[in-house]
């Protein structure tokens, strides 16, 4: 019952599928198949169950479990395991192939992995914790609400993290280009990310004691607050509005440019060149900025400023207050 046989080339043996509703069915009895083998798993208090120790092949394998724990099991071959899952525990577990978690509510995940094959792997998703877990697969977490990643690696992080709110970050380390594009409401401690383009479009988003080496960072961002960071990489910010840095360490060529309502405290910055051009800023920059081009207005204080340009023609100088601490080498062309 619930089953269908798919046709095969001459000489293969017939295999046959169950339908949305046996799967449907086998998360409410507590029985389910795998390779052809009956699997039982153990009813918990209150009607949970638990899956221990598990192999489970076929698509949408466990389609539409609750309130279900997953200890120790894989999820092999066959797309969407796991969809529209609710209330689900897993612990150890590996998935193998694509889309495991599309369309879930109360996903609990400790101590497992992604891999690569796993690609968009939890999309339109809410109420998530993952930690102490690996995550190769690129493309994961699409439109998801309420996710929290603690102690998590992503190693393929490629196009990650896309139009996702209330994202809590803890200890994330990341690889890959296109990170946390038009997220809102995030807040990141310890975030390490090596990829270019990070939190393009993203608005309301909080980053505290961590490390980017990443160019176009922040761009087309609207509300981003940044504190005791360091960011390495060219062209940051631009197109953004309400950007603040405290106490960061930004080395960036052409950083921080076309911002409206840039905001510096208690900064260095390293190797940086033609920066705040088109901005319009309040900086307190400890040490030496190395050039300055055509701010739009606001005050700028630096130990020393290596070269300042302001072009009468394309701003007003006068909207620019100037503060350093010795006799910088000033510029300005008619």
């Amino acid at each position: 019952m619930g089953e269908s046989t798919v046709e095969t080339k001459a000489g293969q043996r017939p295999r046959t599928l169950r339908s949305d509703a046996a799967r449907a069915d086998a998360a409410r009895t507590g029985v389910t198949r795998s390779g052809g083998a009956q699997t039982v798993v153990q009813p918990a208090a209150g009607g949970a169950r638990t899956v221990r120790q598990q192999r489970l092949t076929g698509e949408r394998a466990e389609f539409f479990a609750h309130d279900v724990t997953y200890v120790d099991t894989i999820f092999a071959d066959g797309e969407s395991p796991l969809k529209h899952a609710r209330g689900v525990t897993l612990r150890g577990v590996s998935f193998q192939w694509k889309y495991p978690l599309w369309y879930c509510s109360g996903v609990d995940v400790r101590d497992s992995t992604w891999f690569e094959m796993a690609r968009a792997g939890v999309w339109y998703t809410e109420h998530m914790v993952v930690e102490d877990s690996t995550i190769e697969a690129p493309k994961n977490f699409r439109r998801c609400r309420d996710l929290t990643l603690r102690g998590v690696d992503l190693t393929h992080a490629e196009e990650t993290l896309w139009a996702c709110s209330d994202v809590t970050l803890h200890d994330v380390v990341a690889r890959g280009d296109y990170f946390g594009m038009n997220c809102e409401n995030v807040t990141a401690e310890r975030l390490r990310l090596v990829g270019n383009y990070p939190f393009d479009g993203a608005h309301d988003v909080i980053v505290r004691d961590s490390r980017l080496v990443s160019k176009d960072a922040f761009w087309n961002c609207e509300n981003v607050t940044v504190e005791h960071s360091t960011i390495s990489g060219e062209y940051l910010g631009w197109n953004s509005r309400n950007l603040t840095f405290i106490d960061c360490t930004i080395e960036s060529l052409q950083g921080l440019c076309y911002v409206d309502n840039l905001v510096m405290k208690d900064c260095r910055l390293v190797n940086t060149t033609r920066a705040f051009e088109y901005s319009t800023v309040d900086v307190d920059a400890h040490g030496t900025i190395d050039s300055v081009v055509n701010p739009s207005g606001g005050l700028i204080r630096a130990d020393r400023i290596g070269t300042l340009v302001m072009e009468p023609e394309r701003v007003d100088p006068s909207r620019t207050t100037i503060i350093t601490g010795d006799d910088s080498r000033k510029e300005t062309r008619a």
